[in-house]
Order: structure tokens, then C-alpha cells, then sequence
């Protein structure tokens, strides 16, 4: 899909949205690596994760996300982290975040329209350009830092 339509579509839904609501996944290997993603319309590296739709349960929105953006599949129950206000993206925009220790990988996932590299990193070797929100995520999981309501 051409940029600037993704980007069109991204105003509409902005704009006709009564609230949105995002999930996104701290999926943690050994305790040692966490999965990231860089998408190709935005900058950063990001937690996987995306919209939930109309009908769609916060867990089955996280499985779509996981198996599109990661080719990771749930083997077992993730636990809920928090919810997030993103008012950076909207005054009403919320984000539920999932710690993911118990899954499997599908297989390596490819660059796509959406997603321009995703793949695991040591905990001490994260890459540069992570966002603020999934540093703030990392720090809250793995360092038990008190959880903020923003994202």
C-alpha cells in the first residue's frame, strides 16, 4: 500500500474512532532476549503488537499480531503488564501490554509491506532507536521499575 494512503487510512481511523485500543507483547527468551520490531512506516524499534478490531478479545488481537508481526505463536497464557494512555498518538488512544514467556517460533520472520526487520536481542545488547514507550516497557519488566499510566 502507498505511503501516503497508510497515511490517509491512519488520519481516517484517527479520526472516526471513538477510543483505540492497541495491545503489544514483552515476548522474553531465557529471561535473557526480548523479540522487537521495526516497522516500515514509522521509526524506532517497537514491542510486536497492534489494533484491536471490532469483535476481536485483547488476547486474540495479541495472537493476530504476534503470528503477523513475529511468527510467534502462544503456548501458554501471557500476563497482562498494564494499560497504557499513548497520547502521543491520540487524546484517546490506549495500549494493554502482555509479557510473553511461554510461546513458539513459527518460523524467521521475513521483511513485508509492514514490517522491515523483527527479530530477538540480548537484554544487553538492545539496539539503538528503540522508543521511549518500549524502553519504559523494558525497564518496568525487567528492572521493576514502577509502571507509569502513559505510555
Amino acid at each position: 500500500m502507498p505511503r501516503p494512503l497508510r497515511r490517509l487510512l491512519h488520519l481516517y481511523f484517527w479520526l472516526s474512532r471513538g477510543m483505540t485500543l492497541g495491545v503489544r507483547a514483552v515476548v522474553l527468551r531465557d529471561q535473557r532476549e526480548v523479540f522487537l520490531v521495526r516497522h516500515t512506516y514509522t521509526a524506532g524499534w517497537h514491542l510486536p503488537g497492534g489494533g484491536v478490531e471490532r469483535g476481536e478479545t485483547l488476547l486474540q488481537a495479541l495472537e493476530k499480531e504476534l503470528r503477523e508481526e513475529a511468527c510467534i505463536g502462544l503456548a501458554g497464557p501471557p500476563l497482562l503488564h498494564g494499560v497504557f494512555f499513548n497520547r502521543a498518538i491520540s487524546p484517546r488512544d490506549h495500549v494493554a501490554v502482555f509479557i510473553v514467556r511461554d510461546f513458539t517460533v513459527q518460523e524467521a520472520k521475513q521483511p513485508d509491506r509492514e514490517i522491515a526487520e523483527a527479530r530477538f536481542f540480548r537484554l544487553d545488547d538492545l539496539p539503538e532507536g528503540m522508543t521511549a514507550g518500549t524502553r519504559r516497557r523494558l525497564d518496568e519488566v525487567l528492572a521493576g521499575r514502577p509502571a507509569t499510566q502513559d505510555w
